[in-house]
């Protein structure tokens, strides 16, 4: 017992739980001894040596195969109107930390009854953004009474399930300086309070209310209904993974989203660098390509090491090395060599870039230790008078 547990020690946590999930049952105390043994030695030989260049192998591992990747995008799932970036493009802005994505999208995974099928349109009209543009037939502006009168789809609102209240709601909400009332029961006219309004202003609030949000989660423009095995699943153009999740219907254990930034803010760093992993990892591999996911993962951890996402960039993670001449050889020498002479900085060459532009040892591999001898000083022996 003594044994195991001194084997169980020296390996991590996650290995030790996928023994025991893996192992068959009535396992012997001598078997399960022998494959920690066995285990631990395949640990000792896949960790990384010291003085290894990971990030140099892993910027080649990624980068050469980045360039034989297309660069287009595809329509996703056939529907025109939902096209999802995929290949290098994709890459680039996952690793470059941008907050405003081409394509964000999310799948979004039910509970039963909805995830078997059962009122499956229901849950997407929860989900779905409905804006006012949606429940129009006709504009028409009349100058003389500067108002707006607006013909609406009394069929599409009962299929959205959108009412009256609901709209004027919404409608005055968004709409300043315009009273709303229904004259009947398909026309809603908009009055300006002011007489003195321009027709430019008049159309401009014609304009707006065709975009003002009814009911749905916003910034989800469109849904679209997927069967994933056995189960129905729903796929947005759009994100919003706080909204989504507040909702009854919606599994938020498995729910997610293609924008980095939104789970950082929803989740948390931890899960915002499990997503990085995930979203270039499914790049590479839908381009056919072989990529150890060790790679990816150390420029995940590079990049939320800080707590917050930090891209491959100038103004990331390249911004918080320590060394003038590694931040220099990036991108804008100048400036950061002005900077730091301004400021009286120091290099410590600890790294490997500075080190090559200077033409000494690098400290990786023999480079990595330094040694050093203490010499004994001779004692003197001379004596007075001898």
């Amino acid at each position: 017992m003594e044994e195991i547990k001194l084997l169980e020690r020296k390996l991590p946590l996650a290995i030790i739980k996928e023994i025991r999930e893996n192992l068959p049952k009535n396992v012997g105390k001598a078997r399960y001894t022998e494959v920690l043994q066995k285990v631990l030695e395949e640990y000792k030989q896949s960790r990384v040596e010291p003085g290894e260049s990971v990030g140099l192998i892993s910027a080649e591992s990624i980068g050469e195969p980045s360039t034989q990747m297309t660069l287009n995008t595809f329509h996703f799932a056939g529907v025109a109107e939902m096209n999802v970036t995929v290949g290098l493009p994709r890459i680039i802005e996952v690793l470059d930390g941008r907050k405003e994505i081409s394509t964000p999208m999310m799948e979004i995974y039910l509970k039963k009854p909805y995830s078997k099928g059962a009122e499956i349109r229901k849950a997407g009209a929860l989900i779905k953004e409905t804006q006012f543009k949606e429940i129009v037939k006709e504009f028409s502006i009349n100058m003389l009474e500067t108002s707006i009168e607006i013909t609406v789809d009394r069929e599409r609102m009962q299929e959205l399930g959108v009412n009256e209240p609901t709209v004027l709601k919404n409608v005055a909400k968004e709409i300043k300086g315009f009273a709303a009332k229904f004259k009947d029961k398909d026309t809603l006219v908009l009055k300006s309070k002011s007489k003195e309004k321009a027709f430019n202003e008049v159309y401009l609030a014609k304009e707006k209310v065709k975009g003002v949000y009814l009911k749905g989660i916003k910034d989800i423009s469109q849904i679209l209904t997927v069967k994933k095995g056995d189960e129905y699943m729903i796929i947005t153009s759009g994100s919003n993974l706080k909204d989504t999740f507040d909702l009854d219907i919606v599994d938020a254990a498995r729910t997610t989203t293609n924008n980095v930034f939104e789970i950082a803010d929803v989740l948390g760093i931890e899960a915002a660098r499990q997503a990085i992993i995930n979203e270039v990892y499914k790049v590479i591999e839908a381009q056919g390509l072989n990529v150890d996911i060790r790679h990816i993962m150390l420029v995940a951890d590079t990049m939320c090491a800080g707590g917050k996402i930090k891209g491959v960039t100038r103004y990331g993670v390249v911004s918080e090395k320590a060394s003038v001449l590694a931040r220099a050889s990036f991108e804008t020498p100048i400036k950061h060599i002005v900077n730091a002479a301004m400021s009286g900085e120091e290099d410590k060459l600890n790294s490997v870039v500075e080190n090559v532009m200077l033409n000494q040892p690098i400290p990786v591999g023999t480079g990595l230790p330094g040694l050093r001898i203490k010499l004994k000083q001779e004692e003197d022996h001379g004596k007075e008078g001898d």
